[in-house]
């Protein structure tokens, strides 16, 4: 048998990033929290954590993470059944999930805040590009994510959410700047983009979509939802910008669309792990119903 003691020791160094904030979570000393892991590697035979700044886990100990968050749902089914069990007060469960950044700034953060206001949970809330999530599932880091992947991941379940629709848009100003001899692969590798990280190709497909062929764009790294609308309106680049998110820059002028009637629609879908667990059905329930109202059908 698994020492959980121990196994919740792990999870918590992981979570909070070091021994020092995991051992004031758990009110025991960094000497105890350490000692339960060492205790724990000896007994799996391989390192679990990385010890830096901040502490990460090793493959063998992500996998022991995934495995506390399970039990954790499966304990939480068990006390809803046999409250009996329930001497300490309500019991709250950590959920990772991850998530698209333009996701979680338009319609996916109301949704989970309505799920966390009456559901005994703490979100962990990972972010990243919509088609590398899928990978924190595969890895056994998050227990669900909004992904732009369609193949359910080894153990999970996939159901289609809608689609995003994106506009290219840039201020009046920076669109008459640069592009007043018209939008071309000409005028586009001259033009400074904006993308949210190297992970982000939404600009170069759109590009390639209207050009048929592939452009190096000048671009400026900006990696948050926000800051991208606001250095668009400032005229810092043009990029792809969640419609939801700039309607109303588009009503008001401050932002127009580089060509017309060129919207790129990105298909977005949620994968949970197959757990049997109340808390992750309810969890879905409210994604997919806000999904329904923001995204577009399929």
């Amino acid at each position: 048998m698994l020492d959980y003691a121990s196994l919740a020791a792990l999870a918590c160094v992981v979570r909070e990033g070091s021994f020092e904030r995991a051992a004031r979570t758990l009110h025991v000393t960094p000497s105890a929290v350490s000692q339960r892991i060492r205790l724990l590697e000896e007994r799996i035979g391989c390192a679990l954590v990385v010890r830096g700044q901040p502490c990460q886990a090793t493959v063998t100990g992500r996998r022991l993470c995934q495995h506390v968050d399970r039990v954790r749902l499966l304990e939480h089914e068990l006390h809803g059944e046999v409250p009996t069990l329930d001497q300490d007060g309500e019991i709250r469960v950590t959920l990772p999930i991850a998530v698209n950044a333009d996701s979680l700034a338009t319609w996916f953060a109301p949704a989970i805040a309505a799920f966390a206001a009456v559901a005994p949970v703490l979100m962990e809330i990972a972010v990243d590009d919509q088609d590398y999530t899928s990978e924190w599932l595969r890895s056994g880091k998050v227990l669900a994510a909004v992904t732009g992947s369609a193949r359910p991941v080894s153990g999970c379940n996939c159901r289609p959410l809608g689609l995003m629709r994106y506009v290219a848009a840039a201020s009046p100003d920076f669109v008459a700047r640069y592009f007043d001899n018209g939008v071309g692969a000409n005028t586009l590798a001259l033009a400074p983009s904006l993308v949210f990280n190297t992970k982000d190709e939404l600009q170069s497909r759109w590009v390639k979509r209207q050009c048929r062929r592939h452009v190096e764009l000048p671009r400026h790294t900006l990696p948050s939802p926000q800051a991208f609308v606001a250095a668009g309106v400032a005229g810092m680049g043009w990029g792809l910008h969640p419609l939801s998110l700039i309607s109303h820059h588009l009503a008001d002028g401050s932002l127009v669309e580089l060509v017309p009637n060129t919207s790129l629609d990105v298909p977005l879908y949620w994968q949970q792990a197959r757990a049997a667990s109340s808390l992750l059905d309810r969890l879905t329930r409210e994604v997919v119903a806000a999904a329904s109202l923001a995204l577009r059908g399929r």
